[in-house]
């Protein structure tokens, strides 16, 4: 084994310096598990027909690669290299299946959950750098599962987004929109990804949470979520992607309580503060 190993690594050395580095660790590190676990012909066969219909179930609306790293804990293992935990800054967490870059524009103020199932939620909070000052006008995307635990492009039948927008910070750094009240949800089992887990006795639950990505010139961009604190899989999420710092408090109010935005609501709701902290990018010579 150790031959045809090195025999392979050295297949990449006239690949650019980075390219070089990542394939080769690679090499080395899959011949070790071949050999580690003494996979079988039919075991690699499997592997490669699963991967296969993993891109194969992968769309413009479903990313089951993305959902594949997400449970074997390799999306998180990635952000903790690239964005690791400490200061001030909002950490990061999973991107997930379900993101669109193109969504429908919002006003601060606007609900953005345009009929989706859920008791009506406030979401609001500020837009800060590291030293605690405004970063105004930071670009915002928000989306989110409704009640019954699906994102709009779950649904054939639907023809619009819902649970999810873009909204532009305040100069001051103030953002607010209403949404719905998120609850925890299943992972899709219906490809290879719910396979897995059923063959491993893994559950499929993420714990409430809402997904932001926040952008501004000059700052890191993060992605990260908002967790409910009274959600369950809080300390089992299928993708591990909870971070004691991200749980924050969703309260309920009555329907004869005023909002935040001084109106009145025939059913109860729920209001929820989510500050975030940008990192300044590094500026590294070139």
């Amino acid at each position: 084994m150790n031959e045809l190993t090195e025999e392979v690594v050295r297949s990449f050395d006239g690949a650019p310096q980075r390219l070089k580095t990542v394939t080769q660790a690679l090499v080395r590190h899959l011949h070790a598990f071949i050999d580690e676990v003494r996979l079988t012909e039919a075991e690699w066969t499997y592997a490669i027909d699963f991967l296969t219909r993993t891109g194969h179930i992968t769309d413009d609306k479903r990313q089951e690669f993305i959902l594949l790293s997400d449970v074997l804990g390799a999306s998180m293992a990635t952000i903790k290299v690239n964005h690791p935990a400490g200061g001030t800054v909002t950490e990061s967490t999973v991107f997930g299946p379900f993101y669109l870059p193109d969504t429908p524009k919002f006003a601060n103020g606007d609900d953005i959950s345009q009929g989706a199932h859920g008791q009506p939620c406030f979401l609001s909070g500020v837009i800060r750098d590291e030293d605690g000052d405004p970063v105004p006008h930071a670009a915002i995307e928000v989306w989110q599962a409704d009640e019954d635990g699906f994102y709009d492009v779950q649904y054939a039948d639907l023809d619009r987004a819902q649970g999810r927008g873009r909204l532009v910070a305040e100069q001051d750094g103030r953002y607010w929109f209403w949404t719905v009240h998120p609850e925890a949800y299943p992972i899709p089992t219906d490809g290879p990804v719910g396979e897995l887990l059923t063959a491993t006795g893994r559950h499929p639950m993420r714990p409430a949470h809402v997904h932001f990505r926040v952008a501004a010139p000059g700052f890191d961009t993060l992605t990260t979520h908002v967790f409910t604190s009274d959600s369950e899989y809080l300390d089992s999420d299928a993708v591990f992607g909870v971070k004691r710092s991200l749980i924050a408090d969703f309260r309920r109010h009555e329907p004869s309580e005023l909002t935040p935005d001084g109106r009145t609501v025939d059913v109860p709701y729920y209001t929820a503060t989510f500050d975030i902290v940008l990192a300044r990018q590094l500026h590294r010579p070139s």
